[in-house]
């Protein structure tokens, strides 16, 4: 069960830690003028932490293992053909629950279709809803905390509370009463399903991002270079495009990659739970159900064995990544 509890965000001083660490682009690199364009060499130099994060992260093998396991498990989502030639609805009843073998490599399921087949359809769904829904919670809460930071006052305040209101929520149980109030059926559209477990997750998900963009913002907006902006007469949304976005990112897109591995995992569980996706849509979620009937776990162990591990891989591989980028991005732990 993926609870707010769980993550990385919801903890106020590893938000303030990461973001601190974070936002220490050199102040130089983002000279305020108006009507003289940002160089080249301001660029290189605004672009200096995350080169120097690159070439931190290219000498660790874990992020090596976990970009080759992110790959493989992309190229399944966008290219399952690649990967299996047989259709996935194939079925013959005759051959139910036959082990593993050469035709079968993962063995088949209750109603004789090939478990390797649906595994590796089944990364479509996974990987689009965590996409999809890192996506989204990123660009939402992301503005709502840059307006938050920036604004300061009563906006502030009314947006802060807002978010506590949301982040009190618990990510999974917020998740079934949404969907169970907004029920699909075996008639609805693949694509609308998809959507509104993304729209799900994303009300609920944004206020971890809005609160770490919103403690990095704070951070970045005393710096001497965004006070020159603001001295020259810069807009607000040249300051926070140009100064504060590319300072306060960083922190940003380390959590949200580890979310992604964390929304992975909450939509294989909405789905188990018979509330997210539903058949005839191949998830992981939905295989793991299905192999968790009476007496399946026993006598077809693999019918649960394969989906499980491959979904354990997709959470494992993202939460590596994200580990990887804040190890790079944070001096304090090089």
């Amino acid at each position: 069960m993926t609870d707010h509890s769980q993550n990385p965000a919801a903890n106020p001083s590893t938000v303030d830690g990461v973001a601190s660490a974070m936002t220490s682009v050199d102040g130089g690199t983002a000279r305020a003028t108006l009507d003289q364009p940002v160089t080249a060499a301001e660029l290189d130099h605004a672009s200096s932490l995350w080169s120097d994060a690159w070439q931190e992260m290219r000498r660790s093998p874990m992020f090596w293992s976990a970009s080759a396991l992110i790959l493989v498990f992309v190229l399944m989502a966008i290219a399952p053909g690649l990967f299996s030639g047989k259709d996935p609805t194939a079925c013959v009843l005759s051959e139910a629950r036959t082990g593993p073998s050469g035709s079968h490599w993962f063995g088949t399921d209750i109603l004789g279709c090939d478990v390797y087949t649906r595994t590796v359809h089944g990364a479509r769904s996974s990987v689009l809803v965590g996409v999809l829904t890192a996506l989204g919670t990123t660009i939402l809460g992301g503005i709502i905390g840059v307006i938050s930071g920036y604004a300061g006052g009563w906006l502030d305040t009314l947006l802060s509370r807002l978010g506590e209101v949301f982040f009190a929520i618990p990510l999974l149980l917020g998740g079934i009463v949404v969907l169970y109030s907004f029920p699909s059926g075996p008639e609805t559209p693949y694509l609308v399903v998809v959507l509104k477990v993304v729209a799900a997750l994303v009300l609920l998900g944004w206020p971890s991002i809005a609160r770490l963009m919103r403690s990095s913002v704070l951070q970045v907006k005393p710096n001497e270079y965004v006070q020159a902006a603001r001295a020259l007469g810069a807009s607000p949304w040249r300051i926070i495009s140009r100064h504060i976005l590319p300072n306060a990112m960083a922190a940003v897109m380390v959590v949200a990659t580890i979310n992604l591995g964390s929304y992975i995992a909450t939509e294989a569980t909405l789905s188990f739970l018979g509330i997210g996706l539903q058949p005839p849509a191949i998830s992981w979620g939905i295989s793991i159900s299905d192999a968790s009937g009476l007496g399946y776990i026993q006598s077809a162990p693999w019918m649960l064995a394969f989906p499980s591990l491959f979904l354990s891989l997709t959470v494992l591989a993202f939460i590596m990544l994200g580990e990887c980028i804040r190890s790079a991005l944070d001096p304090k732990l090089r």
